[in-house]
């Protein structure tokens, strides 16, 4: 790997974490208490643990997009979205926190490799490069981390 092609992937995976242009999902995730996770507050049609169910699946989705030769379309919008405002149990809630991270760490060992060329369309995709993919997931999970902070402000949690 090249200097220049290592600090490329490097960068891309700083921004794959957040922390640079937005927050980081590690900084804030766990200051909601489990019971205010299915709020919605006043004036929004979205509770913290939909919009936060909402990144998982779409994370997951380009994830599998990118790299699985077993990818299925999914429906939109009613795949990316939770049916319920709330997890039914404190465990549902641990564990989808840790496949976002899981499935992040998945995705940042991809980028890191350098047998997957970020100019080169993706398995699923003749038009769609890595970067591409890559950048969609940076720049979703940043406007919905700043939705996600927005809710915990609401919801007066916020700790800035």
């Amino acid at each position: 790997m090249t200097e220049t092609t290592k600090k490329q992937r490097d960068q891309l995976v700083k921004h794959l974490e957040g922390g640079l242009a937005y927050a980081s999902l590690d900084s804030f995730l766990d200051k909601v208490p489990f019971e205010k996770l299915g709020i919605r507050p006043k004036g929004l049609p979205y509770s913290f643990f939909e919009v936060f169910f909402h990144i998982c699946f779409a994370q997951k989705d380009i994830l599998e997009f990118t790299i699985s030769v077993d990818y299925k379309t999914r429906n939109w919008p009613d795949d990316y979205w939770p049916e319920e405002q709330a997890p039914a149990t404190e465990a549902d809630w641990e564990d989808l926190k840790q496949e976002f991270f899981e499935d992040r760490e998945l995705f940042k060992n991809f980028i890191m490799d350098t047998k997957n060329k970020l100019d080169e369309p993706v398995r699923n995709s003749e038009d769609h490069t890595l970067l591409r993919e890559i950048l969609l997931v940076i720049e979703h999970n940043a406007y919905h981390t700043g939705q996600l902070l927005m809710i915990e402000r609401l919801l007066g949690v916020y700790d800035a």
